[in-house]
């Protein structure tokens, strides 16, 4: 399993204030899907991730873009 974060100019807006972090995540072809299944449900509960997209490659690697929201507080006194 292998992981990079996309650079913070990668990151796409939703509205005022709000902005969404990417991270990229692979597994190789020897994880079944049960594991996987495993490893991003804990990623969703502990780091607050949720699912973007999934692409499995013709090699049987499953490459996974993961999303979580960065809310910047803003400053209102």
């Amino acid at each position: 399993m292998s992981r990079a974060l996309l650079r913070p100019g990668l990151m796409r807006g939703l509205g005022r204030g709000v902005e969404w972090e990417f991270e990229r995540v692979t597994f190789d072809r020897d994880f079944s899907r049960n594991v996987v299944t495993k490893l991003l449900v804990e990623r969703a509960e502990h780091g607050g991730w949720e699912l973007d997209r999934v692409q499995i490659g013709p090699d049987g690697k499953r490459r996974v873009v993961l999303r979580r929201k960065i809310i910047r507080a803003v400053r209102t006194a």
